[in-house]
């Protein structure tokens, strides 16, 4: 049995909007993505939801209390330490991933990000299903060819909606699709997903087997789950881990094989999401509990992570390691993981200014094509210089709206320009 709740520790706009049809449009859409997304999914159950599968009755003898509609999760399972084997499937690729954000990771940031590292999973902003099915497709799903491995994180309630959106997804060629389970912001409270999914385990469980019903190959295009450590402030509660354990349990059940778990709870009420992101402690020692708990399923953690030396720990104890906001503010940080964590030769010592460089190109391209204004895309890539001096002003010129009538070319010389004299001028003290 495992063992009890350990005690109180310390510790946008809709995604791809006027893009093209990218890598994996479908059928006939140019370059594939890459094989083995994940370990093979379990047979699909056709337990009652509500109830223990089949598999793990027989490994732990399950007593399991159905949630009742309007109370938070009542389940409890019982499970003794070890019930599920060591996961031996297809080793788990997606070591290092950057975080689904809003306004954030569109597919000019991912493309900006994709220059930096070739094998980081790159997740898109978050996209409502009914958006996906009724708001314009194409819209909605259009990446570059050059973003893979790319996943499609959508939100959502409905089973049958969730379903139809995984399969435009799986047509379109994304290499996972993921259900977010850990939003905490009102509007999406008011639709009655993202974190507040996490009182509905069964809910998910539907959602989750609906979507790999679709899938044509659950290996390719697997369905993971994004979610939080808990709701509200049950830092403090024996109940707390149970709360998030029973969720994996039920989930897991359903036949999700991969959760990334932000290591903080949602607050529901009295933050901002803004404030979500910092204010509830993070409790790494939860993620870290779940993974000895379910040592079958591939547990990825998220929160707080600013260096690679603090990715390396987690790696020695999870599966994979997401970062969100400190890739997007310092993406150089990136640079050195492709060798670093994956094993691979750096192809061509990429340096920051050829990395500028071929955003240049982008950006030309994209104007041409579709009528990009390059501040669209250069936004993304303001942290380019982070730490270096002269950053601050090679910024200033890359953020300068009277300047978007210039072509990128001309605006890059002249931050070149103003960040080279400022490197001259500036003291040492003055990094920017």
């Amino acid at each position: 049995m495992l063992p009890a709740a350990p005690a109180p520790g310390g510790g946008g706009g809709p995604a791809g909007a006027g893009a093209r049809r990218g890598a994996g449009a479908p059928p006939g859409g140019g370059p594939r993505r890459r094989g083995g997304g994940g370990p093979p999914a379990p047979p699909r159950s056709t337990t009652p939801v509500g109830s223990c599968g089949p598999a793990l009755k027989r490994v732990i003898g399950c007593k399991h209390k159905a949630s009742v509609a309007g109370t938070n999760s009542q389940q409890s399972w019982i499970i003794r330490a070890y019930a599920y084997p060591a996961n031996t499937a297809t080793p788990f690729k997606d070591k290092l991933s950057v975080a689904p954000m809003m306004a954030w990771t569109d597919r000019h940031c991912r493309y900006f990000h994709r220059l930096i590292t070739k094998n980081t999973l790159l997740y898109t902003e978050m996209v409502n299903a009914g958006a996906v099915i009724y708001g314009g497709t194409a819209r909605h799903l259009d990446f570059n060819a050059e973003e893979h491995p790319v996943a499609l994180q959508l939100g959502g309630n409905e089973p049958d909606k969730l379903a139809q959106a995984t399969k435009f997804a799986e047509e379109w060629g994304y290499d996972e699709v993921n259900l977010n389970c850990g939003c905490p912001s009102p509007r999406v409270q008011k639709g009655a997903f993202g974190a507040a999914l996490m009182a509905e385990p069964n809910l998910v469980a539907d959602c989750v087997k609906a979507m790999l019903d679709v899938v044509k190959d659950a290996n390719k295009t697997p369905i993971t789950v994004k979610h939080r450590i808990g709701l509200d402030k049950s830092e403090d509660t024996p109940q707390s881990y149970a709360f998030v354990r029973d969720f994996m349990g039920a989930v897991a059940d359903a036949g999700c094989q991969t959760f990334i778990v932000h290591a903080r709870n949602a607050w529901l009420e009295g933050l901002s999401p803004k404030e979500n992101r910092d204010i509830p402690p993070l409790r790494y020692e939860v993620v870290h509990r779940l993974k000895q708990d379910f040592p079958h399923l591939n547990i990825v953690i998220n929160g707080g992570f600013t260096t690679n030396e603090q990715i390396a720990e987690q790696l020695q104890q999870l599966d994979g390691v997401m970062l969100g906001r400190e890739a997007y503010h310092n993406p150089w940080l990136m640079a050195t993981w492709d060798e670093q964590f994956y094993g691979a030769n750096a192809p061509n010592e990429i340096t920051r200014e050829s990395i500028e460089e071929q955003m240049v190109q982008y950006m030309e391209r994209e104007k041409a094509a579709h009528g990009t204004p390059w501040p669209a895309i250069a936004r993304h890539m303001l942290g380019l210089r982070h730490g270096l001096r002269g950053a601050r002003h090679w910024r200033q010129v890359w953020s300068n709206q009277n300047l978007r009538d210039l072509p990128p070319s001309e605006v890059m010389k002249l931050a070149h320009a103003l960040s080279f004299e400022s490197d001259v001028l500036a003291p040492a003290a003055s990094l920017a």
